[in-house]
């Protein structure tokens, strides 16, 4: 109420026709409440009030903007809470309470009187915000302590720079290796060519990206300062299901699309790094865990804020201002991940959910046709593909009245692409199965 009481009103030339209190305006956000004219399977974010903190089902009958009643398979059960099941690559589908409290905390965090994005980075509410999701990060990763786990500016496609402006001057060679399995392995080895001599030991380009290549003891070149790869492929939905000895060759992972969905033995690898956008928060932030002996050896061309060093001198890793917001909203997911169970129940969820997938495609007798090898299938993105366009086009329409939301594939590749990060409930995989086999039904 105190928003509305100290709204002006706003004035709107009288030739528009329109007039304007700003005061509404303020009523209405502070409802935060959308209704689509057409769909109303769609998203409706409610007030604490209204809506408890899980997913509910939307009564009525969904439509299709045309007017017409969506086909059977799609009314079968409908979309849940208001919202959609939301299957995007990234920025991702964020667990609903997560949302809720942060509608809460952009009008008053900590009681203060004050949104969570208008305090100080450096005041004591934030500052405890931050160490709490440093302790659980530490926590639930089980990062041994002689590593650091920093909080840096952008996602994963600027640590592609910060890893070689950071390590390639780890062994005077200036040698790095990179492993070319997909479309992020590709972009991170092309930028690291502009910093010193990079060799690729292993690559899947022949097969078209359908597998991770195998990376064998004799590829590793000990001059070299790193091995790089990209664990996860989001976009052929591709994984490492293990990773290689690299003995005293520091290993560097970019693990953005699966970062908290499986169990890792964190010490066998120099270097982690994760955009939040999956799996930790909304997009502008990574988190960055690296061994200690790994600090300090940065080019000296390196940026400030991209240089490890000056991040590690602070416990916070406040070289500057951070991105508030995604700060925030990481801590409350990275409590959602431990109140669920921690990463050992997250990597059981992604597994069940996945299987779920894979199976239905397996016995679909090609119709759905999966993108990449049994062995090397990914738990966080399940790609396949339909027999032709038109029933491809079909699929992703008729999905997405269903309340199956953002299914299509990269622009690379397309076809179908589900991302099942740790926010999917099962209830959202389970819809998209009755969806695909009802799907093959009305048109195999």
């Amino acid at each position: 109420m105190a928003l509305l009481a100290l709204a002006p009103p706003l004035a709107v030339p009288a030739a528009t026709g329109i007039r304007c209190d700003f005061r509404c305006v303020a009523m209405a956000v502070a409802s935060w409440r959308w209704r689509p004219d057409t769909t109303p399977q769609r998203a409706e974010f409610m007030s604490s009030e209204a809506a408890p903190a899980q997913i509910r089902p939307t009564a009525g009958k969904a439509r299709t903007p045309a007017g017409k009643a969506r086909p059977e398979a799609a009314k079968a059960r409908p979309a849940p809470g208001n919202r959609v099941y939301n299957f995007n690559a990234g920025p991702s589908m964020m667990p609903l309470p997560v949302m809720e409290e942060t509608r809460e905390a952009l009008a008053d965090f900590a009681g203060l009187g004050a949104g969570v994005v208008e305090i100080s980075h450096r005041s004591p509410e934030f500052l405890a915000l931050v160490e709490e999701s440093l302790t659980l990060l530490r926590e639930l990763l089980e990062v041994p302590d002689h590593y650091r786990i920093l909080l840096a500016h952008g996602g994963g496609q600027l640590q592609m720079s910060v890893v070689p402006f950071n390590l390639i001057a780890y062994r005077p060679a200036r040698k790095a290796l990179y492993v070319d399995s997909g479309l992020f392995a590709a972009r991170a080895l092309d930028i690291g060519t502009r910093y010193g001599y990079v060799h690729v030991p292993a690559h899947s380009r022949d097969s078209d990206y359908d597998r991770v290549p195998e990376i064998e003891p004799d590829m590793l070149d000990p001059e070299a300062s790193y091995l790089y790869l990209c664990s996860n492929n989001t976009v052929m939905g591709t994984r490492f299901h293990t990773f290689p000895d690299t003995g005293a060759l520091p290993l560097v992972a970019d693990m953005t699309s699966e970062i908290l969905s499986r169990r890792l033995d964190v010490s066998r690898f120099g270097v982690i790094f994760a955009g939040a956008q999956k799996n930790l928060a909304p997009a502008g932030l990574a988190v960055v865990i690296v061994r200690e002996d790994l600090i300090g050896h940065a080019l000296p061309t390196t940026p400030r804020i991209m240089n490890y060093a000056e991040l590690a001198k602070d416990a916070h890793s406040l070289a500057n201002t951070p991105t508030t917001l995604s700060l925030y909203m990481m801590c409350l997911l990275l409590r959602w991940i431990a109140a669920q169970g921690g990463v050992p129940e997250m990597e059981r969820q992604a597994e069940r959910r996945s299987g779920l997938l894979y199976d239905l495609i397996d016995a679909s007798g090609g119709f759905y046709r999966g993108y990449v090898l049994p062995a090397h299938r990914a738990t966080m993105n399940v790609t396949f593909t339909l027999p032709d366009d038109e029933r491809l086009q079909r699929f992703l329409a008729e999905a997405d009245r269903a309340g199956l939301y953002a299914l299509k594939g990269h622009a690379s590749r397309g076809g179908v692409r589900a991302s099942i990060y740790n926010a999917m409930p099962m209830e959202g995989v389970e819809l998209l199965a009755d969806f695909m086999q009802d799907f093959q039904r009305r048109h195999g």
